[in-house]
């Protein structure tokens, strides 16, 4: 493969090099190195909004409306959808994406569906260098769509500059769904479907519960949104939070501060996955099921273990 020539191409925007540039990345190419090196320079002007919660509360058909939003106002958007994988395939199960594919003709528009693979927190490991190569190309803003996980989809917020949470009435205690982590990652709330039933009281319980979260005096409060998504309702507001929500990051010196921990924890991550190759690699990996026998027996304390591993790999 011709790394540069790959990365003329993804730095000019073209489809087809975005789409060879992330299928390396899912596939921990031995090039990828090369390439994420040469795209460096060119990244971190990309706006990136993750979209989270329960399933069934509309994620896909907000998200493809905040694209249709976001390019009327001439914006380029990215779109990573996070399906759950095939136990078989390890592939998407929702590859096709079919919520969004009135923009698959829009060339000012790239989505991409990419398996979790077992990936806790609702993410692929992946995400963070797609998103990479998504900005390195040029997208003004990149919609991070998770796994339908419910509580376990916290991840989220590691990745993203803003964070929607998503409800919808009917779906039980909107305040209970939220929690568990995921109501302290909402940078903003979006009640959907509001047209239901019950859409006012799940927004009067957002609203409660958010004053009610201890902050200080220029700490940013989560706004709540209704919407009917699939009828655009709502949108244009949940755009401008969004872009109040970024110039209050921006002011405030934590859009920087976000943007370290970002690259932080991606760095970190690179670390543990090399560490556990290298493991994987070693002689001493093989007494990794005697050291469990031996924990399982009471015989030995799994500090102990741990620590016989440790070693072997520092010796490595």
């Amino acid at each position: 493969m011709d790394v540069s020539d790959l990365v003329a191409r993804v730095l000019r925007g073209e489809r087809r090099a975005v789409a060879r540039a992330i299928s390396l990345v899912e596939d921990a190419s031995p090039v990828l190195r090369d390439v994420m090196a040469a795209l460096a320079p060119h990244t971190g002007r990309a706006r990136v909004v993750g979209l989270t919660g329960a399933p069934g509360v509309g994620k896909s058909t907000c998200t493809a409306a905040l694209v249709a939003a976001l390019r009327e106002r001439g914006v380029r958007v990215g779109v990573l959808a996070v399906d759950p994988s095939s136990p078989f395939t390890g592939g998407a199960l929702l590859g096709d994406r079919v919520r969004m594919q009135q923009h698959a003709s829009d060339t000012g528009v790239f989505i991409r569906s990419m398996a979790s693979r077992g990936h806790l927190g609702g993410l692929s490991w992946a995400t963070p260098h797609a998103l990479r190569v998504l900005d390195a190309a040029g997208f003004g803003t990149i919609l991070v769509e998770t796994v339908g996980v419910g509580q376990a989809e916290v991840d989220i917020a590691a990745h993203a500059d803003s964070t929607l949470v998503l409800v919808a009435p009917g779906m039980g205690d909107s305040v209970q769904a939220a929690k568990a982590g995921v109501l302290e990652i909402a940078d903003v709330f979006v009640v959907n479907k509001a047209d239901r039933e019950g859409a006012q009281t799940a927004v009067r319980e957002l609203r409660q519960t958010s004053a009610q979260t201890p902050r200080g005096p220029n700490e940013w409060r989560p706004p709540v949104v209704s919407t009917v998504a699939v009828r655009g309702e709502g949108i244009g507001e949940l755009v401008e939070r969004l872009d109040r929500h970024e110039r209050h990051l921006r002011a405030s010196g934590e859009w920087r501060r976000r943007r370290h921990a970002r690259a932080r924890e991606e760095v970190e991550a690179i670390v543990l996955a090399a560490l556990r190759e290298r493991f994987g690699a070693m002689p001493g990996h093989a007494d990794l099921d005697r050291l469990a026998a031996e924990v399982a027996a009471g015989r030995l304390d799994p500090y102990a273990a741990a620590g016989t591993l440790l070693a072997a790999l520092g010796s490595a």
